[in-house]
């Protein structure tokens, strides 16, 4: 009986360099690190058991027409057991996963109808992406009739890459790869996808890319690939996954995959808000009280609202006033732990409640991302008379 002969071994660099050559054709990435970010989460998808964790890819962008969908339609091609939902329901999409066909991997165009401000919360599907994240997520429900019912746990874990307007729900936010799309420039280029060809041609690499997954399951399983400097906590967990496919693929997608972390880590520091909160005591740091020890409570709140690119002016169709601000801050402590609160400020005018800089410093250094650039120059503090008066 003759032997069969060994399978001859896969340039994983080399088809990477295909995988997202492919992506190149037919899509206008904003960076360049949005490239080697979706090929190494394309090659991801197919080695998820070796993981702790799995990234969300998302692509996102304020305006139609930026190219999301298609970017979308280019991953189903290359990943395995594409399941494609447009408004699917929580229900609908975990048993999908728990099914004994195989773990889907989760495509959700125009997910902004899910978790726009016109929807509604959908708390569900929130808490199925995000338990989903984990390997040893599931979610738990009641399955059977009347009293005769029984908490089943649905494992969650599958790969998830959506597009939508807008953003998400910060929870989501801080699990995902982020590609901020944007409307092509009349110069640039890309051919036209056309499904009846171009689905062949994905899916070979598709099956190109599971076979060279087996050959790397042995290096990638267990791995612990080096983070950049500064990458870490969440980040890192995002991350994690797709260096441990550029280590296993080698030739320059180790050292281009960290150069991708670094730059779409920082922009996702600069762009993502966090929440509201960490939004507001970043403002408050770095255009608000910079160089200013103390500031009255009137002032921060106009100095906030008149901010161009911040939400300060229109929440929910009011601007921001002081009790909101108090409400927000008291949820943050200072170096005592005791809640951040406004304290009486002295000025030439009078006596006003106000915040201090020594306040805020702890929620700063815990809750704000690193200040991009320094402040062109400080804004002027207020000349506190002589005498103090106590908190």
């Amino acid at each position: 009986m003759t032997a069969t002969p060994p399978t001859p071994p896969i340039d994983g660099a080399a088809l990477l360099a295909e995988v997202e050559a492919f992506h190149r054709r037919f899509n206008v990435f904003p960076t360049e690190a949005a490239y080697v970010a979706v090929a190494l989460w394309d090659a991801h998808a197919h080695l998820l058991d070796c993981f702790d964790s799995t990234p969300r890819l998302a692509f996102l962008s304020p305006e139609p027409g930026s190219g999301k969908s298609r970017g979308l339609e280019i991953v189903e091609t290359l990943v395995p057991q594409p399941m494609v939902a447009v408004n699917a329901s929580a229900a609908a999409l975990f048993r999908a996963v728990s099914a004994s066909e195989g773990r889907p991997t989760i495509l959700f165009d125009e997910i902004d109808t899910i978790f726009g401000p016109k929807a509604g919360d959908n708390e569900e599907l929130r808490g199925f992406l995000n338990a989903g994240h984990r390997r040893t997520g599931v979610t738990y429900r009641c399955v059977g009739d009347g009293g005769n019912q029984t908490v089943q746990a649905f494992p969650s874990y599958t790969a998830v890459a959506v597009a939508g307007l807008g953003s998400l729900p910060d929870t989501i936010l801080t699990r995902s790869v982020i590609i901020r799309m944007r409307r092509r420039a009349r110069n640039e280029k890309v051919e036209p996808f056309r499904a009846r060809i171009h689905e062949k041609e994905g899916h070979a690499l598709r099956d190109r890319l599971a076979a060279w997954a087996e050959q790397a399951r042995g290096f990638v399983m267990g791995a612990w690939p080096d983070m950049p400097e500064g990458v870490t906590d969440r980040p890192a967990d995002v991350w994690e996954p797709l260096l441990a496919i550029a280590d296993a693929a080698g030739g320059d997608w180790p050292d281009r995959a960290r150069d991708a972390c670094v730059k779409l880590v920082k922009a996702s520091q600069a762009d993502d808000k966090g929440s509201l909160g960490i939004r507001l005591l970043t403002d408050l740091r770095d255009h608000v009280m910079v160089g200013i020890d103390r500031l009255p409570t009137i002032a921060i709140v106009d100095r906030l609202n008149a901010l161009d690119d911040a939400p300060w002016a229109d929440l929910q169709g009011k601007p921001l006033d002081s009790r909101r601000l108090s409400r927000m801050l008291h949820d943050y402590v200072t170096a005592d732990n005791e809640p951040i609160a406004s304290r009486n400020i002295r000025t030439s005018g009078g006596v006003l409640k106000g915040y201090y800089s020594t306040d805020l410093h702890d929620a700063w250094q815990r809750y704000c991302p690193p200040p991009l650039v320094q402040p062109l120059q400080a804004l002027q503090p207020l000349q506190p008379s002589s005498e103090a008066i106590p908190a």
